[in-house]
């Protein structure tokens, strides 16, 4: 390299690489690095974003993350055999929490949602067990060049969708469970600029 020529600064580049949502707070940034398509298999963490992602349905993902700490206390550290017990005196005192989202009808969900992933666990050994099922056990590996290649649902979430539904799952519309699919890393939606998408 010559002096006249301009002197690329690697972490600026970076920068401009990454999923361009991720540079938009520090939050987001955090949970793109280090979570985000990266592949989960533990069930509580499961249920964790499974039931956050019913919880930003009309609302920013960030408004979630920035509740994040008080929905794991509100919620019993998303332990799904203590939130499907929770009764109709726990449902009012969440819905008196200003650290959460105080939506009745997503909070009953969630107390829908844990007794319907008992079940599941109980048919398929764990969750996470069912959940890979949908992908063969591998991840789905998509090569967006760009925010507008990347879809809010697919035949993939359809059917995750449609069989969540089925089993008496509520707020796991399609697109729903799409963004679930991503954040779980069954699917790999990093650009492929992006260091992410490369693991």
């Amino acid at each position: 390299m010559t002096s006249d020529q301009p002197q690329t600064n690697d972490s600026t580049a970076q920068e401009a690489a990454i999923c361009p949502w991720a540079v938009s707070d520090p939050l987001y940034r955090q949970y793109h690095d280090l979570e985000w398509g990266q592949p989960l298999h533990d069930d509580r963490a499961l249920f964790e974003l499974l039931i956050l992602e019913g919880m930003q349905a009309g609302l920013s993902w960030l408004t979630v993350l920035r509740k994040r700490e008080n929905f794991r206390r509100a919620f019993s550290g998303f332990d799904p055999n203590q939130v499907a017990g929770f009764d109709e005196e726990k449902v009012a005192a969440l819905l008196g929490d200003p650290g959460i989202i105080r939506n009745r009808l997503k909070i009953r969900a969630a107390i829908l949602n844990a007794q319907a992933f008992l079940k599941l666990q109980a048919e398929w050994g764990s969750f996470d067990a069912y959940l890979w099922s949908f992908v063969g056990g591998q991840p789905v590996i998509n090569a967006p060049a760009s925010l507008a290649d990347v879809p809010a649902r697919t035949e993939l979430s359809d059917r995750l969708s449609k069989d969540l539904t089925r089993r008496g799952f509520k707020f796991v519309g399609s697109t729903i469970c799409y963004a679930f699919l991503q954040a779980a890393g069954l699917v790999n939606d990093h650009l492929v600029s992006c260091p992410g998408h490369h693991g």
